[in-house]
């Protein structure tokens, strides 16, 4: 097996990853409000939006490093098909 493919699967995990990250805070901030009035007798519902809130700003750091290694892979499969097209050319 070449080297290619191995790329190619390696990207795919982690834009797998990626995509997981994505759907997992969708479903966290889709109970989310973006603005509550609430009574004195409603402080469940505030510390259930802070509990929502807190796991969302927990997974921000990994979807952004998720984001950048599938963004910087990508990169770099697109350099290497390009370096591959250049040597045969020549």
């Amino acid at each position: 097996m070449g080297v290619r493919p191995i790329i190619w699967i390696v990207w795919a995990a982690v834009a797998t990853i990626l995509a997981a990250l994505l759907i997992y805070r969708g479903t966290l901030l889709q109970n989310e409000e973006d603005q509550l009035y609430l009574d004195a007798n409603a402080e469940h519902q505030q510390h259930e939006q802070e509990l929502i809130l807190n796991r969302a700003k927990k997974l921000t750091p990994y979807v952004y490093a998720a984001t950048a290694v599938t963004c910087l892979m990508g990169l770099g499969i697109l350099g290497y098909i390009i370096m591959e097209a250049v040597k045969n050319l020549s």
